[in-house]
């Protein structure tokens, strides 16, 4: 069993990509060109804003929204504590400070009481300016940005919607990716609309970002990519990558979004009262990006795991430890307890093997398999 089957997904897919690959070869055009504008108008109109720029990765999408605003020294970026690295480091690149917010230990999104608590504080203390804020829509379930959306009207900042792991969720009818000023996402393969290499992408309703992040993910081009008119970079999503994600995406609305969510709620059903399952709360839905559960602590997560591995069965810990812990930001001063409900995640947290294309069987096996363990564990057979 593999904990996301893009195998599989590819023998599903097979005839429709492998004429994609044949016909991006014999084109002989391979960076950029009319397969990624079209790619580009449809995740746009499926999003529901005016422009979408895709770039060479979800990381690059990120600093380059930001450097769209010029957000350097000084400046404050307030991000989710429970996430991956690459949402803080995009912040130190472009020179501005990181300012870790907790999450809601039930959505593991951004806690808007906590970030409006800090906000505060950067405020009071003078030093840095509140600039962004950086709201994770983690494990395919959007943040909560109606009132993410009010704090940053309250203060004046713009909000940038990291939607790495949300494409295809939505609150309400509005799907993720549309809530920020700019928003991007990822099409890394194990993402819920996968590439099979890199790939990212920026969101925005606003045309005069969207040709500046044109600019800069071609080494700041101006008229052509021998007008250099500003410092940018080299970020472009190369052609067959393009076209992948186009056979991808018809499956992703016709078929996946549905069935990854059947998935869901078969592990939910077998799971709920034993474990922690997933919230989703009322108005959201998730793509489903991972099925996250809880367990009571470490140790209990550790024999779990091992009880899942002993029987072939893969899970993963997303993520082992806080963003405001990494050695990388440790030159920032944070109080190691500073966001204690994404300590307590760290310590609990254990996803399930989760994709569009799981048999019941699959989901069956895991879900005993889970319980059985949890059985064994709490009879007091554990050897850690």
């Amino acid at each position: 069993m593999q904990f996301r089957d893009l195998t599989r997904q590819y023998e599903v897919l097979k005839p429709q990509l492998d004429e994609a690959f044949a016909q991006v070869a014999s084109s002989g055009g391979y960076i950029m060109g009319a397969t990624v504008s079209e790619l580009e108008r449809k995740l746009a109109s499926f999003v529901g804003v005016e422009h979408c720029v895709s770039c060479g990765n979800g990381t690059d999408a990120l600093r380059l929204a930001l450097e769209v605003w010029g957000i350097g020294p000084g400046d404050a970026v307030f991000v989710s504590d429970f996430s991956f690295f690459a949402s803080a480091e995009v912040i130190v690149a472009v020179g501005a400070t990181p300012i870790f917010v907790d999450v809601n230990a039930r959505t593991f999104n951004m806690d808007v009481e906590d970030l409006e608590q800090k906000i505060r504080k950067v405020i009071d203390e003078g030093r840095l300016k509140p600039r962004v804020i950086e709201a994770v829509d983690l494990f395919g379930l959007p943040a909560d940005h109606i009132r993410i959306r009010e704090i940053a009207d309250q203060y004046g900042m713009l909000v940038l919607e990291d939607g790495a792991q949300g494409f295809g969720g939505a609150i309400g009818q509005q799907r993720a990716c549309s809530f920020g000023d700019i928003a991007t996402t990822s099409f890394f393969p194990a993402k819920p609309l996968g590439c099979y290499g890199d790939g990212g992408a920026i969101f925005t309703r606003n045309a005069e970002w969207a040709d500046l992040a044109r600019s800069l993910r071609v080494h700041g081009k101006g008229n052509s990519k021998y007008d250099n008119v500003r410092i940018g970079c080299n970020s472009r999503l190369d052609t067959l990558q393009a076209a992948i994600l186009l056979i991808k995406f018809d499956a992703f609305c016709n078929s996946e979004l549905d069935a990854v969510s059947r998935v869901a709620d078969a592990y939910t059903k077998a799971l709920k009262g034993k474990v922690e399952c997933p919230v989703i709360p009322e108005g959201f839905s998730s793509s489903w990006a991972q099925y996250t559960v809880r367990l009571k602590d470490s140790n209990q997560r550790i024999f779990i795991q091992q009880y899942l591995k002993d029987h072939d069965i893969p899970s993963m810990v997303y993520y082992p430890k806080p963003l405001h812990l990494q050695q990388a930001f440790s030159n920032l001063g944070v109080a190691p307890s500073s966001c204690p409900s994404t300590i307590a995640l760290c310590n609990t947290v254990l996803s399930l093997p989760m994709h569009p294309y799981m048999r019941a069987d699959e989901i069956s096996l895991v879900s005993q398999t889970l319980l059985d363990a949890l059985s064994s564990y709490a009879s007091g057979n554990v050897k850690l």
